[in-house]
């Protein structure tokens, strides 16, 4: 058996290297965006689609990926994203002008809706055992825990050491490698086939209702919360998203069989993840514009900064997490990891304008490594109670509320921390309290929106009873895909 087990050890390493890939190139462009704008010419509105270019395919697709993965093949699906990506990433590290790459990103989100969407529905029927797919799910979370931190360190060593081509062009030799050892290490599968869930009409429902949502929640620092763009778009995105459920309970082959829903830890962990990355965003970005335009940090000072978060997210998802969780349960862990950030986000919230780092930063920089604790929990609740049949269309769901959370965060928190600022200043604040007054606003915030996620983890999420595997198991006796999930 040991070349079956380096096989899925193998297609671990696979899947984490993806993750890490899509999860850092969402975070990576942050710091380098002053010397994009520069060489380039953006305009200052043009700049936020540097982001927004990525974030509306990645999160509007996944939920459709995810689903496909399962009816033509999560293999399949995940090395057609991966093609895609890598192609996309070298596109734009060849880009001479915004609009190359504008669609260059574009790109790059529609690779990683395809690949991200199907890694988690992989790594679950290839790991079946609870310890072995806790110490999976931990490995797997480590890249998505730290990717984010780990992206600004990077993408400020990047920028200053070489170019800020560099970020993108970084991305290419790793696709090339990962997926040449994903043909050999990822098992062949050929899924339920399109008729086991072709809902065109659904599809063009969701994934419309979906990335209509994500743009008007991006646009709001551009437009308002109040604005007829706003609104609009956001009563239609409602609208398509509610037409889009109404089609799969009545669909004959429904794109999401909506049984996935009577899970309540597959419900609550979405809606506690959507929550607290909302209020993660605070941290990985904020902060570094905090750092950059407040205390005069420049890009690599930054990365550096934040390495102790990196650092400690990381080793704390990938020694720690799988253990606790065996020993405590996912949910006990997930409660500890909410309350650290919360703690984090709240001295946050107090920092001054003329902060220093060992005082006023590094103690949150430490707290943030909850987030170690924090995500592997969520991934592991979050595909609990999903049938094998139906493992990417869990995995498409849960990277979606990722995604989702994220771009709420960013709406919401930069918006807030625009327009305190902007009240400040309009009062005779100096430039650098201003500034701060609303970063501080913004993390407040944060920490209201991570305690909701920890009332929603004390509330709602439970303990899988031993029975409810064998109810959620998949046609014809097979286990359910987390079995044994804590």
């Amino acid at each position: 058996m040991p070349n079956v087990l380096d096989s899925r050890w193998t297609a671990l390493g696979v899947l984490s290297a993806t993750g890490l890939m899509t999860i850092l190139d969402g975070s990576i462009v942050t710091v380098a965006m002053p010397a994009i704008q520069h060489d380039l010419g953006f305009s200052p509105a043009g700049l936020s689609w540097m982001v927004n270019a990525y974030l509306i395919p990645f999160g509007g697709l996944l939920l459709l990926a995810g689903r496909l993965g399962d009816l033509i093949g999560r293999r399949a699906m995940f090395l057609a994203g991966n093609a895609i990506f890598t192609a996309a990433s070298l596109l734009a590290g060849l880009a001479t002008g915004p609009g190359v790459l504008i669609a260059a990103r574009f790109l790059q989100g529609v690779g990683s809706a395809l690949a991200s969407a199907v890694v988690l529905g992989i790594l679950v029927t290839l790991f079946s055992g609870p310890a072995e797919r806790g110490k999976a799910i931990a490995i797997f979370s480590f890249t998505g825990a730290a990717g984010a931190s780990i992206g600004q360190v990077l993408g400020g060593v990047l920028t200053d050491g070489l170019s800020w081509p560099w970020i993108f062009l970084v991305n290419v030799p790793i696709g090339v490698v990962t997926m040449a050892l994903a043909l050999r290490a990822l098992p062949a599968d050929r899924g339920a086939g399109l008729r086991a869930g072709a809902d065109v009409l659904g599809a063009v429902l969701v994934t419309s209702g979906l990335m209509l949502g994500i743009y008007a929640v991006v646009k709001v620092e551009e437009h308002g919360w109040l604005s007829a763009h706003t609104l609009g778009l956001g009563a239609l995105s409602l609208a398509l998203l509610g037409a889009f459920v109404a089609r799969q309970a009545t669909a004959r082959t429904p794109l999401m069989p909506l049984r996935i829903l009577r899970s309540r830890n597959v419900v609550g962990a979405n809606l506690a993840q959507m929550l607290a990355l909302s209020g993660m965003f605070a941290f990985q970005v904020l902060v570094a514009l905090y750092m950059q335009r407040v205390l005069g940090y420049g890009a690599l000072e930054t990365g550096l900064a934040m390495l102790p978060a990196a650092l400690g997210i990381g080793s704390i998802s990938l020694f720690a997490s799988a253990r606790l969780a065996a020993r405590f349960g996912a949910r006990a862990v997930l409660v500890t990891g909410l309350a650290m950030l919360v703690a984090a986000m709240t001295l946050l919230s107090r920092v001054p304008a003329d902060a220093t780092y060992a005082v006023h930063l590094l103690p949150p920089m430490l707290l943030i490594s909850g987030g170690g604790l924090v995500l592997p929990a969520l991934a592991t609740l979050g595909m609990s109670g999903a049938r094998e049949s139906d493992a990417g269309l869990a995995s498409g769901l849960f990277n979606t509320t990722q995604q989702v959370g994220m771009a709420i965060g960013v709406a919401v928190l930069s918006t807030m921390a625009a327009g305190r600022t902007g009240e400040l200043l309009a009062a005779g604040t100096s430039q650098a309290a201003a500034l701060t007054g609303g970063y501080r606003l913004a993390f407040g915030v944060a920490a209201g929106l991570l305690v909701t996620a920890l009332a929603v983890a004390v509330t709602v999420l439970r303990r899988p009873a031993p029975t409810e595997t064998a109810e959620q198991g998949a046609p014809g006796g097979q286990p359910a895909a987390s079995a044994a999930a804590k």
